[in-house]
This record gives structure tokens, sequence and C-alpha cells, in this order.
């Protein structure tokens, strides 16, 4: 979740109310929530994020459950912030979908780690990319469905169906549409084609990240895009320690070692860090359908 405001109310109910939270800011990998208010852009097409998207930690801490920072806090230094504030620890995707055992494709994650040095890289926050409406973040990758003229080039197809919408018929019964799927069908489930204009099929591509990319009956191969935070510091800075790229041993021993800021005492356990390499997949393609009916209220 994103905001105190959504935690306090999951939190009233024990039919809702979970063992904890894990508190994402937008600058997060995957999905996120998009900014409270009226969607504004900016120059680069980008969601514009202000003082009411962020959460009041204090707020959040007097609910009396545990609670994980995560979007940005992917070094020592951050972890210790993390502490400092009252959570039990941090959630971190990047550095882990980067680590030689993410499960990622070699050659994409030798692509990332060759931008990064270059200081190349760059992760958009993609307002239209996901099906779900939500922001997502794509790594501006070539050859990849961040390039426009691959995306313009693949048949639109919805076989795989994780994040589809339920919407009811005329007569009561249930269909399930997705923006990312063939615009005559959307439309003839009563969608809006407005909707349709830059979706891409993240089930097919996430699946293609990690070498399961379905191959058409004409040849085609479904093609990735790879999803990570905008916040990519951590990441170089493990880079300059491992200029051959890391481990995920490595990512969390220097994540745990003594942060060189003032004032902290001692080390951050390992269990107060939750990794996410690959299961940035089965995250982003699930966690959003929890999310969307709170979406509302996230709004105002």
């Amino acid at each position: 979740m994103s905001l105190h405001v959504l935690a306090t109310y999951l939190n009233r109910d024990p039919q809702t109310r979970p063992d904890g939270f894990v508190v994402e800011g937008p600058r997060a990998g995957g999905h996120s929530a998009p900014p409270r208010g009226r969607m504004v852009l900016d120059e680069a097409g980008e969601p514009v994020y202000g003082p009411k998207d962020e959460a009041d930690l204090a707020k959040i801490g007097e609910l009396g459950l545990p609670f994980w920072l995560a979007g940005a806090y992917a070094s020592p230094e951050k972890v210790a912030e993390a502490r400092a504030v009252g959570a039990a620890g941090v959630q971190i995707g990047t550095l882990f979908a980067m680590a030689s055992e993410s499960g990622l494709l070699p050659a994409l994650r030798g692509k990332l780690v060759a931008e990064l040095e270059a200081e190349t890289l760059v992760v958009r926050n993609d307002p239209r990319a996901s099906p779900t409406g939500f922001p997502f973040k794509i790594a501006e990758l070539r050859d990849t469905l961040a390039d426009d003229e691959r995306y313009q080039a693949r048949e639109r197809i919805c076989d795989l169906g994780y994040l589809r919408t339920p919407v009811e018929r005329a007569d009561g019964s249930v269909s399930y549409r997705c923006a990312s799927e063939p615009v005559h069908m959307y439309l003839r489930k009563g969608g809006d084609e407005a909707e349709t204009q830059g979706r891409k099929c993240l089930c097919n591509a996430l699946m293609a990240n990690i070498g399961l990319g379905q191959v058409r009956r004409d040849g085609y191969v479904e093609q990735p895009a790879v999803t990570l935070g905008q916040d990519l510091e951590g990441a170089r800075a493990l880079l300059r320690l491992y200029p051959g790229g890391w481990t995920a041993r490595q990512a969390i021993d220097w994540l745990v070692g003594t942060p060189a800021c003032s004032g902290v005492v001692g080390r951050p356990a390992e269990s107060e860090l939750v990794g996410a390499g690959v299961g940035r997949v089965s995250r982003d393609l699930g966690h959003h359908a929890a999310a969307r009916g709170f979406d509302k209220l996230n709004q105002r």
C-alpha cells in the first residue's frame, strides 16, 4: 500500500487486517499507485507525485502492526533510516532483479548492467503500459517492448489473462476483459477504445523476461519488458564494488553492513530485509488485484 489512509482502513476490521504492511513509494519498480487527485504528467509523460502521495509513517506506526518500506531503500544508509522511523525492515527489488540468481535472461541482465555502468540506464514510469490503469515502471532497453517499433509489431493477444478485469454483462453473467487484448474484443465487452492505447501485454512480457516467452504459430516470439525501480543509486554502488555484477549474497552482505551515516549503531538482521528478484513477476501480476478494490479510497 502507498498511503496511511489505506492502512488505517484495512486495520480497522479484523476481516481485512493484515499481518503487516509494505509501504511502497512511487519510485518502486513494477506497478505503483497513481498520484492522488487528477493525473498530471511531466514533460517526459510520467505521473507527477507530490506531498499528498507520501505516507505518514508515524500514523502507520501507531496502528501497532509491523511495516516495511519499499521504493528507494536499497542502501545500508536507507535500511538504517527505515529502522530509525520504526520500520521492521525494507523491501528491495532492483538489486536482486539484477543479481546473478534472479532468473532474468542473462542477455537482459547483461544489458541492464552494461547500461548501468555507462550511466545510460533509464527507467520510465509509464502511465499507459499496464492494462490495469496503474503506472508501471519500464526499463528503456532496446530490443524489448520498451521500443515502440517492437511494441507496434506485436499482434495483440490476451491468452494468459492474469490482469483481466471482471465485467457484468447485460444478462447478469460475468465476462473478463483486458485493455491489452485485441481492440475489437475489448469494445465488444463494453470497453472504451481510449483505454487500449499504449497498453502492453505484461503477462506475456514478464514471462519472456525469465525465458518463458511463448512462441506463436507464425513463429513470433513474445518479447520482454523489464521492470526495475527508478532509484538506481544502490545498484551503482554495488557495481562499483563488483564490476562484473553481483550475487544476492553479496547484495545482502552490503545492505546489512554497518552504514557510514552517523548516529546509527549495530547491524540490521537479515530478517529485516525482504528481497524480490523473480518474485516481482508474481507480485506485479497479482498484488494490484487487491489494491484495485481500494483505488477510489486511495484517490481520496
